[in-house]
């Protein structure tokens, strides 16, 4: 319905956005949540947890997507929430992110993890998803499955992506709202005051994207953040 085609999706969060979207981040205190969604005022929401890998990010963002798209069709025949749409949810993202067609296509000669961190690469995708998505797609022996998922256990990979994509994925739409917000002399004091939140919250819940947000406004010393607080003045000798 997109029109993505079947080549790699190059940023989950800018085309999330394109399509309207609201991608927020989560703060550092909830760490053991991925990311979830929600609808409000008949806006879709998604939060993503920045603390997580690129690579895991951008399928967390994928899931979400799938509950989006499912929830559209639970809430019209009252269905709620179970495993088994925890299950389609991943279905859905692998399928996503890795279509079937080109993963086919581009089939490695063998099932390495040599040649599966190269295409994992391609797909923007982690090294275990790579290897399930070969073997939900029967391209892969059973045993041969078993071996890799071991292999990617034993060297850790499961915790520490191998080869991973550094550039995190951020907001495109509030660089461009926090740019003009520059513009007019609208710090972090302002927008966390209108907001009714702490400066770091605003941080946190915008990708940390604080150079962009650099003026600190007129607000008073109660509403800096403990971080601003500890930052030493600017001196120079004259």
């Amino acid at each position: 319905m997109w029109g993505l085609g079947n080549a790699p999706i190059p940023n989950m969060v800018h085309l999330l956005e394109s399509k309207g979207i609201r991608v927020f981040s989560l703060a550092e205190e909830v760490r053991e949540v991925d990311a979830f969604c929600t609808w409000y005022d008949s806006k879709p929401f998604v939060f993503l947890n920045t603390m997580k890998s690129v690579e895991r990010s951008r399928f967390d963002a994928a899931h979400e997507l799938g509950h989006l798209v499912r929830d559209v069709y639970s809430m019209s025949h009252g269905e709620s929430h179970s495993p088994e749409m925890e299950r389609e949810a991943n279905e859905f993202a692998a399928a996503f992110l890795m279509p079937k067609e080109s993963v086919i296509a581009n089939r490695p000669p063998a099932f390495t993890i040599r040649y599966l961190i190269k295409l994992k690469r391609y797909w923007g995708v982690s090294l275990a998803a790579m290897a399930y998505r070969y073997s939900s797609l029967r391209q892969i022996t059973e045993w041969s499955y078993r071996n890799l998922c071991i292999e990617i256990a034993k060297n850790g990979y499961r915790t520490t992506e191998p080869d991973p994509i550094e550039e995190r994925e951020t907001s495109q739409l509030f660089s461009k709202v926090l740019e003009f917000l520059q513009s007019q002399k609208i710090g972090r004091s302002e927008i966390a005051k209108k907001l009714f939140i702490s400066i770091d919250e605003v941080n946190a819940l915008t990708f940390n994207l604080t150079r962009l947000s650099v003026v600190s406004g007129v607000g008073s010393i109660e509403d800096a953040s403990e971080a601003d607080l500890k930052q030493p003045p600017t001196l120079r000798l004259v």
